[in-house]
């Protein structure tokens, strides 16, 4: 069992939803520990089945397939030896998802009636945005459940909208930077103060970037709940911005490593000409390989360190996650997956999810001063069998975040 401890990223005082009543001396903590017991043979039965009526159905039975793999990913995540269980759905989902469909439908067919109605469809569905990221985490949360009892999600819609609304921000100074200042359709951007302002909100853009990304996520974690307990966000904006820093200079490493081997390749022939010569088809395809290796190489890197700094920085005074998600063993992983799928013309793919949970999942643990039968019993005030939030299960819309 993992050894129990509480992390200093989060502060001790952070209050719960309902506080510990103060004793003399403080509960020692206990780990639960999550583990998948998920199998790849089992998956593949299930996500065939899926495929096949999800196809033959032209995309109508996908709120059941995903329903059907939640249900098994979820009752195979056992957290202190007990699964969680989903039980959204399909039919409600399948709303969602048409809302989806329509809210695209009308962008585009707004788009190509004229370009100020496709401007405004796309800031009507910016507008309705935030609504729907919130209603998607109720309904994943209202819909899981942990030995019968429902977690929730208790952000408020004044609350997405200003964690959400900043991501519009450089977008909108750029539209808005065209419409005053953009060249004529038959002339070229040759001002120089034209280029270097454009040029400026991008880089204002990447720079926000991670700021808005911290936003987001301090929403979501602020509000995951379940019984009586509440989880607060402890990361910094700051960190976020660490951890892009260090996955751009990881991507620029591995964009450098295969670029220099090959210049040295060429530059150490008796001519460059020779040299590029010598690298036959490999000339060709050097950029599809850079971006190749960069992909396989970054991702698991940004993503292992992701997974580690959200959830070591989420809980509360009684209630503090870890995770240790290493980049090697991930690393490991993912290149095993991708060569067996490519291999296997894309039939390891269930296997390679599978593999995959149970790296990412038993990597994370929980530290808590309340025993689970306590936790279990202290349902909130004012929900009788803590179901989840009405409105969100209603709209069955599920983003996934």
């Amino acid at each position: 069992m993992t050894e129990p401890h509480f992390a200093n990223t989060l502060p001790m005082g952070l209050p719960s939803a309902s506080p510990a009543p103060v004793t003399a001396a403080t509960p020692p903590a206990t780990a639960l520990d999550i583990v998948f017991t998920g199998t790849g043979s089992e998956y593949f039965r299930i996500w065939i089945v899926n495929l096949l009526l999800t196809l033959v159905s032209f995309g109508i039975y996908y709120p059941w397939a995903k329903v059907r793999r939640l249900r098994y990913f979820y009752g195979n995540t056992l957290v202190d030896g007990a699964a969680l269980d989903f039980h959204g759905n399909p039919k409600k989902m399948l709303k969602g998802s048409a809302l989806v469909a329509v809210l695209f439908g009308l962008y585009s067919l707004a788009g190509q009636f004229s370009p100020v109605a496709g401007l405004i469809a796309l800031v009507l569905v910016a507008l309705i945005a935030p609504a729907l990221v919130r209603a998607s985490m109720q309904f994943r949360l209202g819909n899981t459940s942990w030995r019968g009892l429902r977690f929730r999600f208790t952000g408020s819609m004044p609350e997405v909208y200003r964690s959400v609304l900043p991501l519009y921000v450089p977008a909108v100074l750029i539209l808005g930077f065209l419409a005053v200042a953009a060249p004529e359709p038959d002339q070229a951007p040759s001002s120089t103060a034209f280029i270097a302002t454009m040029l400026g909100l991008l880089v204002m853009t990447v720079a926000v970037q991670p700021w808005t990304l911290w936003k987001l996520k301090r929403y979501q974690r602020n509000h995951y709940a379940f019984a009586t307990q509440q989880t607060q966000f402890g990361a910094t904006p700051w960190s976020f911005y660490k951890l892009s820093i260090k996955v751009c200079g990881f991507a620029l490493l591995a964009i450098a490593l295969p670029v220099a081997a090959i210049a040295v390749m060429v530059f150490t022939a008796p001519s460059p000409q020779q040299g590029l010569r010598g690298l036959g088809p490999l000339a060709g395809l050097l950029p599809l390989l850079v971006m190749l290796l960069v992909w396989v190489a970054v991702k698991p890197y940004a993503v292992s360190r992701t997974q580690n700094l959200l959830w070591n920085h989420t809980g509360n005074h009684d209630l503090q996650f870890h995770s240790a998600l290493r980049f090697a063993p991930l690393l490991r992983l993912t290149l095993k997956n991708w060569l067996l799928v490519l291999v296997t013309l894309g039939l390891y793919w269930p296997f390679a999810a599978i593999a995959m949970a149970h790296l990412r999942l038993q990597a994370v643990s929980i530290a808590t001063r309340v025993a689970p039968d306590t936790l279990v019993d202290q349902r909130p005030h004012g929900s009788q069998d803590a179901a989840g939030d009405a409105a969100g299960d209603m709209l069955g819309f599920d983003l996934g975040l």
